[in-house]
Formats: structure tokens, sequence, C-alpha cells
């Protein structure tokens, strides 16, 4: 009997219809698992995506049900590769990423997984970030067709969306909210796919047909017990397991990303403020070019901030940012409640700056152009691959600019969640403390505190562009109390900005350092740009930042006329002496010629003004003199071995210009060197062709030699000619390598200094090793 075409096309329809349930259930499984990781995105996209990785798999699974199966794995692969190609397209599109399809393939094969797991939450669609998941659902629907469909092991199908769902669970961790309806519906599918009965073609055939009755009954005898046996093991495993199951679900869920390094800052991007230094000796280099597309409004050129420093151990000033990879849209950070904000964006292109991190006026909100990373604690970014000449991108920023009616009764917060900000590290020098202590016993309020520290500073200190880079506690205490013509009280904004911030923190004020750049408008930004400043944390307002400059116009006052800690009692070598002099009674005695009745005498009073004069002289080189051995002992005995080597070499030039042989602030140290090594060289021949011109001394006579006086010796041995190189090396370490400098290598140099100058002194005549000893220079030499 022939069946009428119309009967089997219905016949087909129903095979089809019995046999889509488990597909279908298969790609809702699979789909799932999108669903649930697409909560960390920030776009639909990646959802969307593995649907349709979830539909195409199965279908050419379904499709090729019937071709052998060695050729189904071929075939879908080749699908996998078209699709997965549209979809790095879209993704490409969607984050506005430059370049073709094959590099954007080719960068997001090499860096789906790491950039995956450490991209910032929420993720936005990438070609790297989507490229895993799309290929995994692909690969899961693939595996759970041909075990489903073609091995008829439904079950056993099941297991890839299963490992897909729990994966995509993990990856998600703590980052969303539990996915309770995606599970309940997961497993209603499932238990759906399962009961759906199989299509066969005729009657289940019954296995013990054709046995006899005694071995037919052996064998159901062991199903019914292999079927009790299954089931207590099921029966058990849940008693066991469902106590664990439910503690878990009030349990917060490991995060993957904590086992992942984010991308991290190059060693000279951890502390960028030792660049200031370098770029203001530099200060014509270009290091960026901006142009202001939109924002800048009345407010005139906004700052552009590199990077903000949080960490102080008492050495440097450390970045301790960590970056997430993001995308074009950055997290948006709510503004203090009365600030003013506006909208800046900027074209910005690189030019000789170097490193990772990425300047942007604070805080960014989208950047195009360039794959950042971006930490939220900060507002700051980072090019993971590093900086290069001529990379352009464009960053547009929201700029906060808080109430200034709110500061004077503006709080601090204080807790664990600005310790980090707050902490003062041990080893604070004690004359910092005290500056800090009566500043803020002066000052009640924290934002007075703030402005009296940017007051003092701005009033005591001088800006200089060749100050040495340094803001550890010894640089500090010598930058803020160290002898102005000994380099002490000038610094750049590097010493300004860590000084406000470390006397902040001892005021108890949460404070950190930004380092950036502040253009005069549109066009190139230079080194002389570069600049660091304070900020302070306060209580509904935000970070404040300080300006603690000096301005150009006006001269700074000693800081011993504001700081300086009266005893209450004065020093046993203070007290002042008695201004009487004992009067002495002359006796009685006849008028001497020339002299009125009850008058001096005229010998008497030339004698007396000779010798008041000569008590005067006598004062005075006394005084000199001590004055000199009190600056020789104050930069000899400095507690820093770093600075008794400088006042070791300023011994030496001292020596050099009381030589007549004077050394240029412009010379380096070796070329200083140079020109000792000449001095002491014509010193020592000009003290041997004296010894030679005088009368040499014969055994028996009475007078001693004219060569045998004090101070021969010293001239014609001293320190030799290498001795000063070496002095001018440990210059050079203590000024390129702070800390370095041991106390055995300062004393030392204490050594070869005095050798130094004895040397020469002793060349000279006996008045003038005299005056050497009393000569007021280097007491009012400037440094």
């Amino acid at each position: 009997m022939v069946t009428p075409p119309r009967t089997q096309a219905a016949e087909r329809a129903v095979r089809a219809l019995r046999a889509a349930p488990v597909p279908a259930a298969l790609i809702v499984l699979v789909a799932l698992s999108g669903v649930v990781l697409g909560r960390v995105y920030a776009d639909p996209l990646p959802t969307r995506l593995m649907a349709g990785a979830a539909v195409g798999s199965v279908l050419v699974s379904v499709a090729a049900r019937r071709l052998p199966s060695w050729l189904v794995a071929p075939l879908s692969v080749a699908a996998l590769t078209g699709w997965t190609l549209l979809s790095l397209r879209l993704a490409a599109a969607h984050a506005a990423l430059p370049g073709g399809l094959g590099e954007v393939a080719a960068d997001a094969a090499r860096n789906a997984i790491p950039r995956l797991l450490t991209a910032m939450i929420p993720v936005e669609p990438a070609p790297d970030t989507v490229l895993v998941p799309v290929v995994a659902a692909w690969l899961a629907g693939l595996t759970a067709a041909e075990v489903a469909l073609r091995a008829g092991r439904v079950l056993l199908g099941y297991l890839p969306p299963a490992l897909l769902y729990a994966g995509a669970l993990y990856v998600v961790g703590p980052n969303a909210d539990p996915a309770i309806g995606p599970t309940v519906l997961f497993a209603a599918v499932a238990a759906a796919g399962l009961a759906t009965p199989a299509r066969r073609d005729g009657p289940a055939p019954d296995p013990v047909a054709g046995l006899t009755p005694a071995v037919r009954a052996a064998v159901r005898l062991r199903l019914v017990a292999a079927s009790a046996a299954g089931l207590a093991v099921v029966v058990a495993l849940a008693a066991l397991l469902a106590p664990v199951v439910a503690a878990q679900v009030d349990e917060r869920p490991v995060d993957p990303r904590r086992y992942v390094e984010p991308p991290r800052v190059e060693s000279l991007d951890e502390n960028p403020l030792i660049r200031i230094s370098g770029w203001a000796l530099n200060p014509d280099q270009r290091l960026l070019d901006v142009r202001t597309v939109a924002g800048a409004g009345d407010g005139g050129s906004p700052r552009i901030r590199l990077a903000v420093l949080s960490d102080y151990d008492g050495v440097t000033w450390r970045v301790g940012a960590t970056y997430r990879n993001a995308g074009r849209i950055l997290p948006a950070a709510e503004p203090a409640p009365d600030a003013a904000t506006d909208e800046v964006r900027q074209e910005i292109t690189v030019g000789d700056l170097t490193g990772r991190l990425l300047p942007a006026v604070p805080t960014p909100r989208e950047v195009t152009g360039a794959r950042v990373a971006y930490d939220p604690a900060t507002g700051t970014l980072i090019r993971p691959e590093g900086l290069t000449p001529g990379l352009r991108y464009e960053v547009s920023s929201v700029r906060e600019r808080p109430d200034a009616n709110l500061l004077p009764t503006a709080n601090v917060p204080a807790g664990d969640e600005v310790a980090r900000v707050l902490r003062v590290a041990d080893g604070a020098p004690e004359p910092v403390r005290r500056l800090a202590t009566q500043l803020a016993e002066s000052n009640g309020a924290p934002y007075a505190r703030a402005d009296a520290i940017a007051t003092f500073l701005a009033e005591h200190y001088r800006v200089t562009a060749d100050a040495p880079s340094g803001h550890a506690y010894p640089n500090l205490a010598f930058f803020l109390f160290g002898p102005r013509n000994g380099g002490g009280q000038r610094g750049t904004s590097e010493q300004f900005a860590a000084a406000f911030a470390v006397l902040g923190r001892l005021a108890g004020l949460p404070t950190r350092v930004v380092v950036g750049f502040e253009p005069k408008g549109d066009g190139p930004v230079r080194a002389a740009d570069a600049y660091a400043w304070p900020e302070v944390l306060f209580d509904g307002v935000g970070w404040v930042p300080f300006d603690p400059m000096p301005r150009p116009d006006e001269e700074p006052r000693p800081v011993e006329e504001d700081f300086r800690p009266q005893p209450e009692d004065p020093p046993p070598s203070e007290v002042p002496a008695p201004t009487e002099e004992p009067s002495v009674t002359p006796p009685a005695a006849a008028p001497a010629p020339g002299r009125a009745d009850g008058g001096l005498g005229t010998p008497v009073l030339v004698a007396g003004g000779v010798g008041g004069l000569a008590l005067l002289v006598g004062a005075v080189l006394a005084a000199l003199y001590a004055a000199r051995r009190r600056l020789t002992r104050s930069r000899l005995d400095a507690a820093d071995p770093g600075e008794r080597v400088a006042g070791a070499w300023r011994e030496l030039t001292d020596a050099l210009r009381l030589a007549g042989h004077p050394a240029g602030p412009d010379l380096a140290a070796a070329e200083v060197a140079e020109r000792a090594r000449r001095t002491l060289a014509e010193a020592r021949a000009a003290r041997s062709g004296e010894d030679a011109a005088a009368p040499t001394h014969r055994p028996g006579d009475g007078a001693a030699a004219p060569t045998d006086r004090p101070g021969d010796s010293a001239a014609v041995g001293g320190p030799d000619e290498a001795a000063v190189d070496e002095l001018a090396a440990l210059l050079n370490q203590a000024g390129f390598a702070p800390g370095s400098v041991t106390p055995e290598q300062a004393e030392r140099a204490a050594r070869l200094s005095q050798g130094f100058g004895d040397a020469l002194r002793s060349a000279r005549s006996r008045w003038g090793r005299l005056l050497w000893t009393v000569h007021p220079g280097p007491l009012r030499w400037r440094r």
C-alpha cells in the first residue's frame, strides 16, 4: 500500500515536532549561560551573540544528523569561524575600535582571557571580551547536540551546557545579583527535555524476550536490584549534599579576578613625582598637544591630571592604584551634592611623554582612540601597551568645582576607609612634627589648618628649577629647615606638594599628592607646565586642591621669623655677660705735666684708645674665628651623611675661593676637582721654591731653620690629587643617589676637605694663615 504524499508530509511534521524538544532545550540551556554572563556587561550584545552561537551550533548538528559523524565537526567549525568573525566585527563597531578585522581578531585572540578577567565591571562589549563567551557557547552547543541527538544520551548531553552555565556563574562571582530566575528556568527546561519521549520507529523491543522463564526472572531481578541501588545512592547523595548546598546559598561567591594580576604601571610611573625636577631642567620639551573640543567654559584651561599618589612610606610617594581594563565608557561616580560640574572634551596627542599613565582632565567618563585601564578610586587612566609618540585619543571628563562656601565649616573623614591617606610613616623628623603641631594649634577647623600650611609654605620658601629631586623625610627636613645659604628652603613643586601632604597628615588631614600639567591653553604642553599639587579630602565636598607655591613677586621670609621654639631659660652659653667693667681707683699722685687738675693726661687717653681699639679688633677676630668654626662644625657634623658630604664640598670650594681660585657655579663637580688639583699643585710648587731659597740649617747652629715652622709639614704632605677626585665622586653619589652615602664615607669626605684646606692655608705666609682663619667671606658667600 502506497502512503499518500499528504500523509507522508504529515508524518514528517509529526516526527519533526517529536524531535524538536531536545534541540530546543539545548539551545535554551546554552542561551541561559549568556543571560547569566551578560549581567556583568554594560550592553546586551554578548547575550545576543551567545544566543546566536547556541542556535547555530545546534542547528548545524541537526541539519547534518544524517551525515557521517566525522564530517559534522569540520562543518560546525567552519560555521563557528564565520559567526565569530561576525561577532568580532559587531563588537569592534560597538566599541569604536580602529583597525581592520584581521588586526582586531589577532589582538582579541592574544588577550581575550586576561582582559576578560581583569576588565572593569560593568564590562564593555569589545572583541576581546566577547570572543571567549561566543566560542565557548558554540562548542558547548555542538558537543551537547552530538551526544544528545546522535548518540541518544540526552542526560549526558546536558553536561556541556551545565558546565558552561556553572562557568558563567563563577566568572560573574559577586559582581551581580543572584541568578535565581535563570537557574530555575535552566532546571525546568532540562526536565522538560528529559520528559519528552524519544522518537522510535516501532514498538520498543522487550529486552528479555526469547529467554527461558528462569533466565527472564533472574534478569528482571537484577534490573530491580540495580534500580533500587541507584535510587539509594541518589537519596544518600541528596541527604549528604543538600545541607552543604543550602549552607552556600547565603555565602558570597569567590571573585576569580582576585587570582589574576591586573595591568600595572611601570616603575617609572609608580612615582612620577620624581620626574618633576627633570622636566624643570628641560622646560621646552614638548610632552603633549591638547585641543579642547568642547566645555572649557569660563573656568579657564583645566588642569590635566597624570597620576594620584596616595601611599607614602617616609621615602617616596607611590601611586598604589589597581587598574582594570575598561572600555570606551567608564563607570560614573556621583559628584559632591553641591559641586558645580561641567563637561570637558579634549583631543590629546602624545609627544615626548613616556610610560603608561594617560593624561586626562579629572574625572574621565569616556575615552576613544586608545584602549585604557581605569582605577575608579583615583579616577586615573593607563594605557597597558604604553604611550607612543603620535598617539591621539579623545577624552570626555566631568570637571567638578566644589562650593567654596562649604569649606570653612567642612569636616574631614576618619576611620578605616581613609586610613590610607591619613597614614604617617615612622621616622618623621621632630622639627617637622613641631611645625605641624604649631600650625594645627593655631587653626582649629580642618580647612583653616590646610590653608595655614599652604600659606606658611608660600610665604617662607622659594621655587627654583635646579633643586635636586627628593621627598624622603631627610629631604623634606632639609627643604623646610636647611640653611638658605646651603641649599635649604628652596625646591620645585615636588617638595612643596610633598611637604604640604606630610604636614597635613601630621595635622590630622587626609591628603594625597597629584602630578599633572597646567597648560596655558590649547596647543603644546611642555615640560615647564608639569606641576605637582596637594589635595585634602573633606566630608560632603570631596578632594579639594591647594596651592602652596609662593607668588612670583614676593620675597620669602626666613623660617626662623615664624618658627623657632623659644626655650624657657637660655642655655649657659647664651647668658649675657655683665656689661659693667670693674673700676680701678687710681692711687693718688701728683698731676702729670700737660694734665689739668682732675683730668686724664694725653698719654693715658692715647693708651686707653689704642688698648680699646686692640680689644675691639681682638673681639671681632675672635667672633669671626668662632663663627667660622661653628660653620665648619655645622657642615661636617650634620646628622645625614649626604649633608655632611655636601658640607665637606662647600669647605673645599671656600678654600679655593680663599686661595684666589674661585669655582664658578656653572662648573660640574669633576671640573671643580680639576681646578682644585691645579691649585694644590701650584701651592706646593710655591712652597717648595721658598724652602729652596731659604738658608739651610746646619748642625750646631743655635737657631732653628727658617723652614721649621708650623704648617710646613702639611704643605709638603697633605692630600694628594686623587683625594679631590674621591671627594667629587662622593658628592655625585650623595646628589644622584640620596641615602646611599654611609657614615664612614661622610667621615672620609670631612677628612679630605679639611686636609685640602690645611694644605692651601699652610702654603701662605704667617699673616696669610691668620687672615685665612678669620676671613668673613665663607659666612656671607651664597651657595
